[in-house]
């Protein structure tokens, strides 16, 4: 059996009894809290950082042709001047079809083993302080996100992908007995060998603002299950999948394996090379995470492979009532506020009764829910130090052009305006705060579909279940990964979960005192594949069984073939 499997095996059964109890747990260290790590890992990560800016990143691909490089930081708005190297697609799949040979015949413990140790090595604090620096500068987000959410949290959802893969394939049995009488024939024993064969060559297409958070349960459901992984980052967020993808490698390097297993293709906003990789003759599996438009081109156009996707949608708040109104608006705003509204989970669509609701403090008109909802955001947006924590910065300048046009359509009124806030470390940080439109249930063309980024919509509604009737409709029409309802009132939250399922949805209720986006790996099944905001389950045996098929040979009993 591996030494690497032995060795990780016990982190590996813990994984699996926490999918399969559901419990809170985490491998790795969530915090970068100088009382746990001390000052000089992180200050040797900012050191790391600094030297590889203005330099070719220090990568060898196959098939290398020249280097390009794009990323911007959207705090210092100046270019990290990091190259890339720029590959020939034929050589690199060339290069994965041969090094998946010996990959698909090594066994499961092998595998898994090294897969084990690439979430390790990626979970020690040299290793996440160096993943957060690169995100802070290329995704955008605060330091504490980068660290947990792009660190700890990704490596979660990494090994939650790996357990399930390890769960799916040692269900295969590797030999069986058969033993069975036809007629009056002497009994017929069989000997039967089962091999689980691989898909092929995997493509991953990871997203600007969380490429590990998608991409580690991709890489190590392919990569374990007997593919080789080809990661395309997006050209924003390359320099954090470069730097996982480069430990991969060694690991594998060291390992005794053909580090080509592990593959990264860098490309340009202007000529990117997804297309070109995806409808590919070799590529087999497909993960892409990114906008719902081309998502939904994938799923339509690429039947040449296995394709799991992750889009978005309309993520939704219901509001019937509540018997804490300062805590629901608190949750709610800071979904507004948290990565700057970037995230998959983040509100959009809060829809409430245009005649108001029943709280804790008495009845509260819409308008005064509204005005409690803005209070909640600027309450939390008042001081800079805990702006630059919650809402970091955005990842696309572009997206303060959609605000404006969102801010000045002749639909809806503005009840917030977005604007700047001053970071206390970085005086050009791409910034903004929630724009909040005040808007009638009439107006879907409005609000009836994502907007990327800090912008979000009141919605009057008739009363709580035509609120409920609108929003799960955006549901099916347009797809949805979170969403919410909070209600006092035990016969609405049994017909809104009802409803909400029908959709495809998956539904939190009166969540308050959390980060109400938070999904947890082992505990949260995230995305439900049953609406328009994805194909795929991050993560359940679904998300890794067709990645292998299983092939059998069978021969009488005393005659088998060596």
């Amino acid at each position: 059996m591996s030494e690497l499997f032995n060795r990780h095996k016990p982190l590996l059964e813990k994984a699996i009894d926490a999918c399969d109890k559901r419990y809170s747990w985490t491998a790795f260290p969530e915090s970068p809290s100088s009382k746990i790590h001390g000052t000089e890992i992180p200050a040797a990560a900012k050191t790391q950082f600094a030297e590889l800016l203005g330099k070719p990143f220090p990568i060898k691909m196959p098939g290398m042709i020249s280097t390009v490089g794009e990323e911007v930081s959207p705090f210092t708005e100046k270019a990290l001047g990091i190259t890339y190297p720029t590959v020939d697609i034929e050589v690199l799949f060339e290069s994965a079809k041969k090094a998946r040979v010996n990959w698909g015949r090594t066994s499961i413990e092998e595998r898994v083993g090294i897969c084990l140790e690439m979430l390790h090595r990626l979970g020690q604090p040299e290793s996440l302080f160096l993943n957060a620096d690169a995100t802070v500068h290329t995704a955008g987000q605060s330091f504490i996100m980068a660290f947990a959410g792009c660190g700890a949290n990704a490596l979660d959802r990494g090994m939650e992908a790996l357990a399930y893969a390890y769960k799916a394939m040692s269900d295969v049995p590797v030999t069986a007995r058969w033993e069975r009488r036809f007629g009056a024939a002497p009994e017929t024993r069989l000997e039967k060998r089962y091999r689980l064969v691989p898909r092929g060559t995997a493509i991953v297409v990871t997203c600007a603002t969380f490429p590990q958070w998608n991409g580690y349960p991709a890489i190590m459901a392919s990569l374990a299950t007997g593919n080789p992984v080809i990661i395309k980052p997006h050209p924003k967020t390359t320099l954090p999948v470069a730097l996982f993808v480069r430990t991969m490698r060694e690991v594998l390097e060291v390992s005794g394996h053909d580090p080509n297993l592990v593959t990264m293709v860098a490309d340009t906003c202007e000529k990117p090379a997804t297309i070109e990789l995806l409808q590919h003759r070799e590529t087999a599996i497909i993960d892409f995470t990114g906008g719902p438009v081309f998502g939904r081109w994938i799923e339509e156009n690429c039947h040449n492979a296995l394709v799991y996707t992750e889009t978005a949608g309309c993520n939704s708040v219901v509001i019937e009532s509540t018997d804490d109104l300062a805590g629901m608006c608190a949750a709610i705003a800071h979904s507004l506020c948290q990565a700057s509204a970037q995230m998959c989970t983040s509100v959009q669509n809060i829809f409430v009764p245009r005649d108001g609701i029943e709280t804790n403090e008495g009845y509260a008109s819409f308008d005064q829910v509204c005005n409690r909802l803005v209070s909640a955001v600027d309450q939390l947006l008042e001081s800079p130090k805990q702006a630059a924590y919650l809402c970091g910065t955005l990842v696309d300048g572009k997206i303060y052009k959609a605000i404006d046009e969102i801010a000045t359509a002749n639909s809806g009124s503005v009840i917030r305006e977005s604007g700047s806030y001053k970071h206390p470390e970085y005086r050009n940080a791409r910034t903004a705060t929630p724009l909040v439109l005040k808007v009638d249930a009439e107006e879907r063309l409005l609000y009836g579909q994502e907007h990327f980024g800090p912008i979000s919509f009141v919605i009057a509604s008739d009363n709580a279940d035509h609120a409920l009737q609108r929003a799960t409709q955006d549901v099916r029409e347009h797809g949805a990964i979170t969403s919410h309802v909070y209600s006092t009132d035990n016969s609405f939250i049994e017909r809104a979960e009802n409803a909400y399922h029908a959709a495809g949805a998956s539904l939190a209720c009166n969540l308050v005192g959390m980060p109400i986006n938070f999904a947890a790996a082992y505990s949260d099944f995230h995305v439900t594949g049953l609406n328009p905001a994805g194909n795929a389950c991050l993560a359940d045996l679904a998300f890794v069984t067709s990645r292998f098929r299983i092939v059998q040979t069978k021969f009488p009993a005393g005659n088998q073939v060596a």
